[in-house]
């Protein structure tokens, strides 16, 4: 009868998963069907819950299951990484899968993606530029980048910098359109909104007694900000953004800042996230981490 430690367990469970059936996971690991199903049986009576759901076939995963399997991946990768740290040396090696915020994906991280990578040749990025928020363990991310306030208080935080939020057109649709001079102004001009729930859904301007929240009207909605930046630049109409994405289109005059007097200097703040305790994060995601705030950080 086979007894397995906890960590073998958990391979055996991860493996039938990922080879959608008991057969097949147990030829890839050269046992019987029948040790494999003692094995997953052990592990749900252990825990004490139903990690599968099973008939003759498929399996499925129960809730349970699901969060087990992601925990799993993640505890067998970062056995594997510290086995090949202390078999091949101290050079950080894996796969690092990356969820980032497409401005800043665009604009900081993949420019310099080729210097990380000469730096540390045995890690591989997989990078999924997307302006949603995901969660870490249902996407498999290593790290996200995310924009605005964190509301997942399990996950661990990297500061990566902040940028003050500006309002900004093209030159020619304020040479047809006019341009605004008092935030009132914007009910006549097509500002452009997210077709996404954002955290802040209004724009908000200072006068006299405050703070006025102004509700962003637009025949156009937009599903990321680099696409909200190109509608922009296109003349499609008038957008709130954070000044790290525009800076460059500022500088060469294809977008224009307005409102500025009225601009309360509030700023949207740029994190990178991970699943913690942070003293226990692989070598190969704490060196990219260190890498983001070293090389990518925003200071506009």
């Amino acid at each position: 009868m086979h007894k397995f430690n906890r960590s073998t367990e958990m391979a055996i469970f991860v493996q039938v998963i990922e080879s959608s059936g008991i057969s097949a996971a147990a030829r890839k690991l050269n046992m019987t069907p029948s040790a494999i199903s003692k094995a997953i049986n052990r592990l749900e009576n252990r825990l004490g819950v139903r990690l599968l759901n099973r008939t003759t076939r498929k399996i499925q995963l129960t809730p349970e299951g699901t969060v087990y399997y992601n925990h799993s991946v993640n505890i067998l990768e970062n056995i594997s990484s510290v086995e090949r740290e202390v078999t091949q040396g101290v050079l950080p090696r894996g796969k690092i899968r990356v969820n980032c915020h497409i401005p800043f994906g665009k604009h900081y991280l993949m420019p310099m993606v080729s210097t990380f990578l000469q730096k540390y040749p045995a890690i591989t990025l997989d990078i999924i530029l997307c302006d949603q928020v995901v969660d870490l363990l249902d996407d498999r991310s290593d790290v996200a980048i995310r924009t605005g306030p964190l509301a997942d208080s399990r996950l661990v935080v990297r500061r990566l910098g902040s940028s003050r939020m500006v309002v900004v057109g093209a030159p020619h649709y304020f040479e047809y359109k006019g341009t605004p001079v008092i935030p009132e102004d914007l009910v006549n001009f097509n500002c452009l909104n997210f077709s996404f729930t954002r955290h802040v859904k209004t724009w908000p301007f200072k006068n006299s007694k405050g703070i006025n929240l102004f509700s962003p009207h637009s025949n156009l909605l937009i599903g990321d900000g680099e696409a909200m930046r190109e509608a922009v630049i296109l003349g499609l109409g008038i957008a709130r953004m954070a000044r790290f994405h525009v800076a460059p289109d500022i500088k060469a005059g294809r977008l224009q800042v307005i409102l500025e007097n009225h601009n309360p200097g509030d700023e949207e703040e740029v994190h990178a996230v991970f699943i913690g305790p942070s003293n226990q994060v692989p070598t190969r995601v704490r060196v990219f981490l260190d890498f983001l705030t070293e090389f990518c950080y925003i200071k506009n």
